[in-house]
């Protein structure tokens, strides 16, 4: 059975993207910790992250560090906190949280948004993308 990310990276769901290559795509959490939260996650559905082929794990981490780039420009946050739980859905994602403090890394404060929040939100991460010279993020 395909994941729940499987189904938003083939346009079964709806989702909020702001990258999409042939091995990654980023899109908005459903459920951020702060604004511009956003998830990182390969094409092909593998489980544990730890189990991704090397060349695919260096990919993930520099789309990741692109948008990393992205949200401190459009957030100006202190740091991009990245996670990876794993726990919530069977798909590797990399969870990249703009902060300024700890608290802000706190999963357990995620709350659901309006799908219009993240399309702004999205909108933002692109345009600073865009500008950086990155086309994976014109969608």
């Amino acid at each position: 059975m395909s994941s729940i990310f499987s189904k938003i990276i083939a346009g079964e769901l709806p989702g909020h993207f702001v990258w999409r290559d042939e091995q990654a795509v980023a899109f908005m959490t459903i459920a951020p910790i702060v604004p511009g939260h956003l998830l990182v996650v390969p094409v092909q559905e593998i489980d544990h992250w730890d189990d991704l082929p090397v060349d695919l794990a260096n990919h993930c981490f520099a789309v990741s560090r692109s948008i990393t780039k992205a949200q401190k420009s459009v957030y100006g946050c202190q740091r991009v906190a990245l996670q990876i739980i794993g726990l919530e859905v069977p798909h590797t994602h990399l969870h990249l949280i703009p902060i300024n403090t700890m608290d802000e890394a706190n999963i357990a404060r995620a709350k659901p948004a309006e799908a219009a929040e993240l399309a702004a939100e999205a909108e933002k991460l692109r345009a600073a993308l865009v500008d950086a010279g990155h086309a994976e993020a014109k969608l």
